[in-house]
């Protein structure tokens, strides 16, 4: 299974419902450390992503993507809500000319998303961000390009992959943001942000149906 730009809406509505199950979660999490808004964020800029989607149909992926990554710019201008904007608008330039999301076309998107989060954050691996688990998860799915896998296994793997680096941030010290206030208290929790990685390569493998 591939996805072209038809399939977009219903990608963002999987992101969309699964921000809102998981807010309470995500404010919990990010409150141990941050400022609380975490949830609330994410549920909000997804929403506003799945509705603009849903609003007006996007003609190609690129297209889908930039209209998605505006979105959740404008209804979620926080730290966080920055930069999945940012990781989608990059995302989408990967995507220029793609008319479907193969295994190839998945490994460049999640590449630039994760090398746009890395620029416009200015975090490095070890500093126990989202970048942590963005990084394994973008390796992961270019190995899986080369070894010929589907978007369904890629993205499985992915996710697996997302799940150990999401559990070896415990063992991390924040570096960024109000979590670094923390210093060593930050060790123990998982990072708010690769939480949020998590979840979208998990709602991404399920809408490829893996």
């Amino acid at each position: 299974m591939t996805m072209d730009a038809k399939a977009l809406p219903d990608l963002f509505n999987r992101y969309r419902d699964r921000f809102a199950a998981e807010k309470q979660a995500l404010i919990e999490l990010d409150g141990k450390v941050g400022d609380s808004d975490l949830g609330l964020t994410m549920a909000k800029g997804f929403t506003a992503a799945a509705t603009a989607l849903e609003e007006k149909a996007p003609e190609t992926l690129a297209d889908g993507m930039k209209t998605a990554g505006a979105a959740i710019a404008k209804a979620a201008p926080s730290t966080m809500g920055t930069l999945m904007a940012t990781g989608f608008l990059r995302g989408a330039k990967a995507l220029d000319g793609v008319d479907v999301m193969d295994t190839a076309a998945l490994a460049d998107f999640w590449a630039a998303f994760r090398d746009g989060i890395a620029q416009r954050g200015k975090a490095q691996l070890g500093d126990k961000t989202v970048l942590d688990v963005l990084h394994p998860m973008a390796e992961t799915i270019a190995a899986q390009a080369q070894a010929g896998a589907s978007p369904a296994e890629a993205s499985r793997a992915a996710a697996q992959a997302a799940k150990e680096a999401l559990e070896a941030t415990k063992e991390m010290e924040a570096q960024h943001g109000k979590a670094a206030a923390f210093g060593e208290k930050s060790k123990g929790i998982q990072d708010a942000g690769g939480t949020v990685a998590c979840i979208l390569i998990e709602e991404t493998s399920a809408a490829f149906g893996a």
